[in-house]
């Protein structure tokens, strides 16, 4: 298409409004074809059946593309597995669609200050589809006051993605016609992660305050003022709107309640409740004090600096995050959730870019911890099932994260944990973990089976946290991921009492019930319940399966993976 045939499609883009709740996919609308006349008689023409479902086990076509020919249907499926999300529906989207205000009412009645910091927004992208961005920047520039607006900067981490290069930058050249010096590109020449690409793009900025977005995002109304309000109150503030969910399939939007961004022991995020705290100021426009961020985040462009930016020692994907939240907070800043500033984030189905993350988000976290979270460290290593030295993990140097630590002289995890975090749930009594073998058969571990669901099993061993083995000086054996946080139930093996096989249960629950969940253990020895003085033990089914029993004790015994302490040792403890 020539520039000026597409700086004019561009135009009625700007100016299209549609909303949401029309897919604008003409394809799905039911066709009634008219009467047609054959040698004077008048011959209702038949209507075409639904096109064949081609792909029926695919999640795109679960709830979208009902009507959609085959030929449309595979161009959609292509387009799908490769981006993992709907580009054949987003191409046909209008550009500026609008979107429902999630907003409270409230927030819709406060009024911030004639004179605020300006802006720069970052977007960060790799291998996107370039309707995906052209629709960002769209509702960034419809939705930001013009005069707080200073630029917006597309930093792109080396994509292979073709239409990323020429078209986009015509794409760049249309809207610089409308809007003379507001955007900017960035190219990598290879890949460097979203930490580094984060900080590429805050070293470029210009203005008081830059807001870091991922590229699939739709801002939504408002979401600029009270950000720059905040930052404007308290520059040591990091801030995060309010996430809705775009549905990876349809596009429709979907209103995410308030909650703050935490983290579990492999420092994967995960969203919490608001503190009671913030309830009990009964102001629904109040900042929410959040232990961590999710990743997109908006900061006083210089305080950003004073403290680090990113760690671009963080490799890839994952983990970043809550290295930064964890710097803020244990160095002098606040990370603060704003109910009034939202902005609509595009969920992929998977990342077809990474689709085993992994091994960066275990070398991440491992770097987080070494750097922040000293005697708290061992939470890591555990919740991924590492030994405590040699884990054959090579986190980067680390010398400059620790002189930088030193120089803003920052304080504990124990401190955080105290002050800011006071649900994530540390363990000092774990002696044993890892995978949990058998005598009987040592190609065989100890398994959460299936969730739902509370029976235990034998299974081929693997590396998946549902054969993670947790033994404590107490005497509970966790089985399946180590819980993270004081609400959420680990799941205890129990000696029932009246059946021959062993139960797990929420430990607490447990416990109250008066199942039967302290063992006696010793590596390489037998598994004996401390009550009922019945052992966990292996027996083969007819057709030769290995189950799980509990019986008087024979001559089987159990092997931990990892020991801690002396616990492991001959003869000790």
């Amino acid at each position: 298409m020539a520039l000026k045939e597409r700086e004019e499609s561009m135009r009625l883009a700007v100016k299209q409004q549609a909303n949401v709740e029309d897919t604008g996919m003409k394809v799905n609308d039911e066709v009634h074809l008219a009467p047609k006349a054959v040698q004077g008689k008048v011959v209702e023409t038949k209507k075409p059946g639904p096109p064949k479902k081609l792909f029926p086990s695919s999640a795109l076509f679960r709830q979208w593309g009902e009507d959609l020919p085959e030929a449309e249907q595979k161009k959609a499926q292509d387009l799908f597995h490769r981006f993992g999300y709907n580009v054949y529906l987003s191409n046909r989207l209008p550009l500026n669609r609008s979107l429902p205000d999630t907003r409270d009412s409230r927030c819709l009645q406060k009024t911030y200050p004639p004179q605020l910091p300006s802006l720069s927004v970052i977007l960060i992208f790799m291998d996107e589809a370039l309707s995906i961005i052209q629709r960002a920047i769209t509702s960034i520039i419809n939705r930001t006051p013009p005069q707080l607006l200073k630029e917006i900067i597309l930093v792109d981490d080396f994509s292979s993605n073709g239409e990323l290069k020429a078209r986009l930058d015509e794409t760049i050249e249309v809207y610089s016609q409308l809007h003379p010096g507001l955007l900017k590109i960035i190219r990598h020449t290879e890949r460097k992660g979203l930490a580094h690409a984060r900080n590429t793009g805050w070293g470029a900025a210009a203005a008081d305050v830059v807001a870091i977005l991922d590229a699939h995002v739709e801002v939504n109304a408002g979401w600029a003022e009270p950000i720059l309000a905040r930052i404007q109150e308290d520059r040591t503030v990091i801030i995060s709107p309010v996430f809705d969910n775009i549905h990876f399939d349809n596009f429709k939007l979907t209103k995410y309640p308030l909650a703050v961004d935490g983290f579990n022991w492999e420092l994967w995020c995960r969203y919490d409740p608001v503190p009671e705290s913030w309830i009990a100021l009964d102001d629904v426009t109040a900042p929410v004090r959040s232990p961590s961020i999710m990743g997109i985040l908006a900061a006083d462009r210089l305080f950003l600096g004073e403290i680090g930016a990113l760690d671009d020692g963080m490799l890839v994907y994952g983990g970043e995050n809550v290295e930064l939240s964890l710097r803020v907070w244990q160095c002098g800043g606040k990370i603060e959730v704003l109910p009034c500033s939202r902005v609509a984030h595009l969920e992929r189905h998977h990342k077809p870019y990474a689709s085993d993350l992994g091994a960066a988000l275990k070398r991440n976290a491992l770097r987080v911890a070494e750097v922040w979270m000293d005697e708290y460290r061992h939470m890591v290593y555990l919740a991924w099932n590492l030994p405590l030295q040699n884990s054959g993990i090579d986190y980067g140097d680390i010398s400059s994260r620790r002189a930088l630590r030193e120089k803003l002289k920052c304080k504990t995890f124990d401190w955080y944990l105290k002050n800011v975090y006071p649900i994530l749930k540390p363990i000092h009594d774990i002696v044993g973990y890892g995978r949990m073998r058998n005598s009987l058969d040592k190609g065989i571990c100890l398994d959460q089976g299936p969730v739902p669901g509370n029976a235990p099993i034998m299974y081929t061993c693997h590396e998946f946290s549902p054969q993670n083995v947790y033994y404590r000086l107490s005497g509970e054996l966790y089985v399946g991921p180590l819980v993270a946080e004081h609400q959420d139930a680990q799941r205890c093996l129990t000696d029932p009492g009246l059946r021959e096989k062993p139960t797990l249960e929420a430990c607490s629950k447990a416990a109250q019930s008066q199942l039967h969940i302290y063992w006696d253990f010793k590596q390489g020895g037998a598994v004996i319940n401390r009550d009922t003085r019945r052992c966990l033990e292996v027996t083969r089914e007819l057709l030769g399966a290995r189950v799980l029993v509990l019986r008087a004790c024979t001559a089987q015994v159990w092997e931990i993976q990892y020991t801690l302490g002396a616990w492991g040792r001959p003869g000790t403890l």
